[in-house]
């Protein structure tokens, strides 16, 4: 009998990934859509996912999405938003609507839930990043890091109080093909000169396909209650967009910006923004975000999940050639 998947977040970068995972493996996927009319969406469908119209804000929606026989539920949605304008709707979405999620969850009987969080839920840590490592308090003035960080309680809480079981994937800074908005927003500003600067932080860089069948892993094998961090090779800012400029032959810059010139950057970024609708390209949050050098180990995974590192050569490699194809690249 075939495993039956709920999946939120299936249009976005994990989440497309995590679908076509499944369906590889033999799943039958349901995904929540808010439009099932968009590209993403669409192409969802024509892989041989079902679409189901709603959001992890609308409870309703996701009772009527999770039809019984639903065996796992993966919940890979979120406002990765850093303005602070948007905080309250990122509280909605991440904190309201994993509530929602785990509650639908639970009344669904599915046999487990597999969170998708990340490493920042740890805030600003100094050092490598374990799953024992205490939380630190620094950047949690961040909604993201905050709102992270409470939807992954509501997850770990409901297992504590044996009302579900769930497992929780914190991966650090992703990359691989289908980024449109992420890092290959970086890559693009290389490709056509406009990158202004680089910011002196840095970090484990995982693959996106990789992180995906770490999720599917963690269904099958993860540990109840357990999170398990998905890292990669680790690496400085500046030293990744010197292997993009070279792979692209373009001029990159030679050092990376002081932390206090981009925080003073963004404050006045957001100060031309206070009367317009249109985000800034630069927050004090996400400023502070790329500033930080935020490493983890991933032995957990590597052992538990079979989790595996893709050399960041290969990585940056695929992930151009992918934009290359899709006419993202000048």
């Amino acid at each position: 009998m075939r495993q039956h998947a709920f999946l939120t977040g299936g249009t976005g970068f994990v989440g497309g990934h995590l679908a076509h995972e499944l369906l590889a493996g033999g799943w039958t996927v349901t995904v929540l859509v808010r439009d099932p009319d968009t590209r993403a969406a669409r192409q969802l469908a024509a892989q041989g996912a079902g679409l189901h119209t709603g959001d992890v804000t609308d409870p309703a929606s996701l009772l009527a999405g999770m039809k019984p026989g639903t065996t796992a539920v993966f919940h890979a949605a979120a406002d990765t938003s850093v303005w602070s304008r948007h905080d309250a709707r990122q509280t909605r979405v991440n904190v309201e609507g994993t509530r929602n999620v785990v509650e639908a969850a639970i009344c669904a009987h599915v046999k487990r839930l597999v969170h998708t969080s990340s490493f920042s839920a740890w805030g600003f840590v100094h050092g490598v990043l374990d799953e024992t490592t205490p939380r630190s308090d620094a950047g949690t003035w961040i909604n993201y890091i905050r709102s992270k960080r409470a939807a992954e309680d509501i997850v770990l809480g409901a297992v504590g109080h044996d009302r579900l079981d769930a497992v929780v994937c914190n991966p650090a800074h992703i990359l691989g093909p289908g980024d449109r908005h992420n890092w290959s927003r970086m890559i693009r500003m290389v490709s056509d000169g406009s990158l202004p600067g680089v910011p002196p932080g840095g970090g484990a860089f995982a693959d996106v396909r990789e992180v995906a069948r770490a999720h599917v892993t963690a269904f099958d094998r993860g540990r109840r209650g357990h999170r398990y961090l998905l890292g990669g090779e680790d690496l400085a800012f500046i030293d990744l967009v010197r292997e993009v400029g070279r792979r692209l032959g373009r001029d990159v810059p030679r050092r990376p910006k002081p932390a206090w010139l981009l925080k003073a950057v963004a404050r006045a970024r957001v100060l031309g923004a206070a009367f317009g609708d249109q985000a800034p390209d630069l927050t004090p949050q996400a400023a502070a975000m790329i500033c930080h050098h935020a490493t983890c180990d991933s032995s957990l995974a590597q052992s538990e999940l079979n989790y595996r590192f893709t050399p960041i050569d290969t990585l940056l490699g695929d992930t151009i050639a992918w934009m290359r194809r899709e006419g993202m690249l000048t």
